[in-house]
């Protein structure tokens, strides 16, 4: 009987332990923490905190195949119809950089909006909110593929454009 009890008592703790390694994966982690995929091509975004800069609101990573890293950047738009204007960047300069060489270095650029579980559309929050379901780039794939980032030397799966949380950085 008391050998029984145990073999039943495994299954309930299992399913415990289960409930609640699912309950923190879905608790709330702010975007400056958060990990994104993208499943057709197995790209990833991650979220760093942006720091102390007055204009980028968000600063993140997108990790494509080939070990190809393209670093990304959000700024809001000034007034009423305000944006997250996104742009990621493939091997640009450093230090004092002009607007041509940003230019030439800039693999895409656009609105980030993003989706909640509903599927209600938004736009990407800045620090310190909630990180929302899905990130959507409008027109990446075609930007990418066109991009000096792409070929022989560069990454060759081309992601999609919306990307859902995997998870939280700790």
């Amino acid at each position: 009987m008391k050998a029984c009890l145990l073999a039943a008592a495994k299954p309930v703790a299992l399913a415990a332990g289960v409930a609640l390694v699912t309950a923190a994966a879905q608790a709330a982690c702010p975007i400056q923490l958060a990990v994104y995929g993208e499943a057709r091509s197995g790209a990833e975004i991650d979220f760093t905190p942006a720091g102390t800069s007055a204009t980028i609101t968000n600063s993140f990573r997108m990790i494509l195949d080939n070990n190809v890293v393209l670093d990304g950047i959000a700024m809001w738009t000034e007034g009423s119809a305000g944006r997250p204007h996104g742009s990621l960047m493939y091997r640009c300069p450093t230090g004092d950089v002009t607007g041509e060489e940003l230019a030439a270095c800039t693999v895409w650029e656009g609105v980030i909006y993003s989706a909640d579980e509903k599927g209600t559309i938004g736009l990407l929050p800045a620090e310190g909110a909630d990180a929302p379901k899905s990130l959507i780039f409008p027109d990446l794939g075609p930007s990418l593929e066109m991009s000096a980032a792409y070929g022989p030397a560069g990454f060759s799966r081309v992601p999609w454009d919306i990307f859902s949380l995997k998870g939280c950085q700790e």
